[in-house]
């Protein structure tokens, strides 16, 4: 990570950054440095450090506002991408930030895409991200939990990576995650871990279009749960698939 810090500031290669090793930085080159490095030895996440975050080929904007956007999560998109034949109109809910929403307006370029949160930091950012890609997506403030949101027109693609770490599991994640990256976007409560689930799918029941396609992102532990309950649900062909780690993580499912 100290090395990651010193490519970024300086613009330094693996190669140039052995050969400077043995050279004394300046004054100026010092307090560039200083900081950053310090921010990482506090625990503070890579990324927030650095201010950016990489997503499907997106340099994006990160903050304590929204998590760092994960690889598992670029493998959900990627999927999508590989089996979608195209959208008309998507809905990310959650969008943190922006990662899902971006990612799918860049691959399907004549959708209309919606990105939506409870959290304005995260609205926020994710803005900023939309300018910074060049990228039109519709930012759209939105409890799931409370409000009911009637996107301009039915909807062919509706997305969520939620929040869906149980509580109990909040002493067992990594420091630099618990400490420092948002518990809303984070954490479930343990006596209803599926709640964001059953929330999303059963308003996804009146948003979609036949033959619309949900696709979540979810917890290990609980993925083939949230397969069961969207098949309970109504939806048709639903599957849980594994992630490269070979642990079941992603559902999709038809409406």
């Amino acid at each position: 990570m100290a090395r990651v810090v010193f490519q970024e500031t300086f613009g330094w290669d693996a190669a140039e950054l052995d050969l400077q090793r043995t050279t004394a930085l300046s004054e100026s080159e010092l307090l560039k440095v200083y900081i950053p490095l310090t921010r990482l030895r506090a625990g503070e996440p890579l990324q927030y450090v650095l201010g950016h975050s990489w997503f499907m080929g997106l340099r994006l904007y990160v903050g304590p506002g929204v998590l760092i956007p994960r690889p598992e999560t670029e493998e959900m998109v990627d999927l999508i991408r590989q089996r979608g034949s195209g959208f008309g109109r998507i809905l990310d809910i959650g969008t943190g930030s922006g990662c899902i929403a971006l990612a799918l307006k860049k691959l399907f370029p004549k959708a209309v895409v919606h990105g939506v949160d409870v959290s304005i930091e995260a609205l926020r950012i994710a803005r900023q991200n939309g300018t910074d890609q060049g990228l039109d997506v519709f930012w759209e403030h939105f409890d799931v939990l409370a409000d009911v949101f009637t996107p301009l027109g039915a909807l062919d693609l509706l997305v969520s990576n939620p929040p869906y770490v149980p509580r109990a599991e909040e002493k067992e994640l990594e420091t630099h995650v618990r400490d420092h990256e948002p518990h809303l976007a984070l954490f479930v409560d343990d006596d209803d871990p599926l709640l964001f689930y059953r929330v999303i799918a059963t308003k996804g029941l009146d948003m979609l279009v036949p033959g619309g396609e949900l696709w979540f992102e979810g917890h290990y532990k609980h993925a083939v749960e949230v397969g069961e309950l969207l098949e309970r649900l109504g939806y048709e062909k639903v599957e849980v698939l594994n992630d490269l780690s070979g642990s079941p993580r992603f559902i999709h499912a038809i409406r």
